[in-house]
């Protein structure tokens, strides 16, 4: 009988890297969105007819709306896609403007985050890299996260603050586009939920998967506080997250629900480019259920959030 064959870890140390400036970037800050100058003209959201998903969007603003106005929350959980395909500048505009009071992404965020501030562009070729070998081994990207893991493990802090603290401190020449930064200087909470294997850090020597993993329990516990004011009036939506994000809510609303028990009552939202079970389920219907009411808007990122941005601050008159 054939032996069977026994796996040994690979020694990461023997990965072959490449600095930034060789790869070619699908995302550069220059392409970027922007938030909308003025507000006058002829007003598009009144022409919305009061049907279907059109009455949806303008009920689910008017929740925002409300949420905001009684001091409640209104959090994003985010896809690090939002971010590559320049978002950022209209989230980071709601942030300031205080009607988006928190922020959670999945770790892919976050390299989005520090490339965009430290390089000025994202995003490489997937199936050019994974043919020789080289997707995701920017040398720089992986000691830049390490940075942000090191210094979360320094402060006890979570990966998200942590990031904000190493973008703003290392003065990163693109950090005004910094979603993470931006959350740090305004004290907005920001939380990351990583998944070990399932970024590009993870295939680099200087990652540190224990460091990693508690700095992002940290920050599970922050959102799990955050629940705790999102089940009493706030808002909350999903943009871009098919799994992860709508799993990790999942998880801190029972807590909170389970440390902070009585009546809930929110509003949760699901924007994706298609249906996906888990944000259907752990954000749209499981949440609200006899406690609130949840929306689902179908269409591209690029063109829906820009529009809910303009609807946001046509309610709020900012």
């Amino acid at each position: 009988m054939p032996k069977s064959i026994k796996p040994h870890p690979i020694d990461l140390s023997r990965v072959k890297r490449y600095p930034i400036d060789r790869r070619a970037n699908k995302t550069e800050v220059r392409l970027f969105g922007k938030p909308i100058a003025s507000l006058s003209g002829a007003d598009f959201f009144q022409s919305l007819p009061k049907f279907l998903k059109a009455n949806d969007l303008l009920d689910f603003i008017e929740a925002v709306y409300r949420a905001r106005r009684r001091n409640k929350p209104f959090h994003l959980l985010i896809g690090a896609h939002t971010i590559k395909v320049g978002l950022s500048p209209l989230l980071i505009d709601l942030m300031k403007r205080e009607i988006v009071t928190g922020i959670s992404f999945n770790s892919a965020g976050v390299i989005h985050d520090l490339e965009l501030a430290f390089f000025g562009g994202t995003s490489e070729d997937v199936q050019k890299g994974l043919d020789d070998g080289s997707f995701g081994m920017v040398e720089e990207t992986g000691e830049l996260f390490a940075s942000v893991a090191s210094l979360a493990a320094k402060h006890h802090t979570g990966l998200g603050e942590a990031a904000g603290m190493f973008i703003e401190k290392s003065k990163a020449r693109h950090r005004s586009i910094s979603i993470f930064a931006t959350a740090y200087n305004l004290g907005l909470a920001a939380t990351v939920h990583a998944g070990i294997g399932t970024d590009i850090v993870a295939q680099h020597p200087s990652f540190d998967g224990a460091q990693v993993g508690a700095a992002s329990h940290t920050d599970f516990r922050l959102l799990a506080g955050v629940c705790e004011k999102i089940d009493r009036g706030g808002v909350v939506a999903n943009i871009g997250s098919a799994v992860i994000l709508p799993e990790v809510f999942l998880k801190a609303l029972t807590v909170a629900r389970n440390v902070h028990p009585g009546k809930s009552a929110l509003t949760t939202a699901n924007f994706d480019m298609i249906v996906h079970y888990r944000p259907t389920e752990n954000v749209v219907r499981r949440p609200t259920h006899g406690a609130g009411k949840g929306y689902t808007f179908v269409g591209h990122h690029e063109i829906m959030v820009p529009l809910l941005a303009w609807g946001l601050r046509k309610r709020f008159k900012k």
